[in-house]
Formats: C-alpha cells, sequence, structure tokens
C-alpha cells in the first residue's frame, strides 16, 4: 500500500501500521505532483490504483468568501485530482489497464458554495475522464458519501 498524506505525522502513523511507503506533495502543485508519481514509480513499480480522498473545506458564505480561498479550494479539491490522475495514468496506459476513483461529496449546505462547486466540477471531471480511457481499460468511477466526521469536517454542521 502507498500513501500520499498532506499531515505527515498522519501519514507515518498510518504507514506504520499499514507497513507501506509513504509519499507525501501539495497535489495543487502539477510540478510537484509529477515528481512524486516518478519516485513512487521508480520506488514501487506501475501504478495500478488511484484514490483521490484529498480535500478541503470552509465555511462561509459566497459574498465573504476572499477570492484566494476560492482559487485555493478549487486548486486541492479538483485541480488536484485532475492532476494526480493525469500523473497516475501514464502508468496505467503504458500497463493496459487500471482503476480510478475520485471521492466527492452528496454534502453542499448553505454556507459552501465553493466547496459544492469544487466538487460538482470532480464529477464532471470524472464522467469525462471515463469516457476518454475506457477504451484502454482503465476504469474511472466517483464516490459521493453524505457527511463524514473526520478532522476536517470536525468544525463545520452536519
Amino acid at each position: 500500500m502507498k500513501l500520499g498524506l498532506g499531515n505527515q505525522d498522519a501519514a507515518q502513523a498510518t504507514v506504520v501500521s499499514l507497513d507501506g511507503a509513504g509519499f507525501s506533495c501539495d497535489i495543487s502543485k502539477g510540478k510537484e505532483v509529477q515528481k512524486t508519481f516518478e519516485i513512487i514509480q521508480k520506488t514501487c513499480g506501475n501504478i495500478s490504483y488511484l484514490v483521490n480522498a484529498a480535500g478541503s473545506t470552509g465555511d462561509g458564505l459566497l459574498l465573504r468568501t476572499r477570492p484566494e480561498d476560492m482559487v485555493a479550494m478549487l486548486h486541492t479539491d479538483l485541480l488536484g485530482s485532475m492532476l494526480t490522475c493525469k500523473a497516475a495514468l501514464w502508468s496505467m496506459l503504458h500497463t493496459q489497464g487500471g482503476a480510478i476513483v475520485n471521492i466527492s461529496t452528496v454534502t453542499g449546505n448553505a454556507g459552501q458554495c465553493v466547496y459544492s462547486d469544487s466538487k460538482t466540477g470532480l464529477e464532471g471531471f470524472t464522467r469525462s475522464l471515463a469516457k476518454e480511457v475506457a477504451s484502454r481499460n482503465v476504469r474511472v468511477n466517483l464516490l459521493a458519501p453524505g457527511f463524514i466526521l473526520t478532522d476536517m469536517t470536525a468544525g463545520l454542521g452536519a
């Protein structure tokens, strides 16, 4: 099992508990994603599976949300998944198969316009990418669970 987690302490604890390898990068930065996936491939071999579970959220009415906060959320929740899919696909297409699961949500509470937008964009991206790579034996799906209590959502209302 290979894990790429943003929180280094959580990543190390998870790696130790699962006897796996851990890699970390800022998924909103294309060059960093590409470099990390190259290291994963050199260290662990071809990439067959990708689960995009990274996310960020924040409560704030649209009128009170700063543009830079909007961009940061879109970079993590949407662009990050696009960049990791692109990086993993090189290996999957080379080995003629693989599977990608993008994690979205059905949650779209008042005060979460930007978050909802980023996850709706992820749904459209997933549908389009699935059609793009289906003939190459790569499956791309979206999982949209309801509200889950995590460190990220602890301060939000359900």
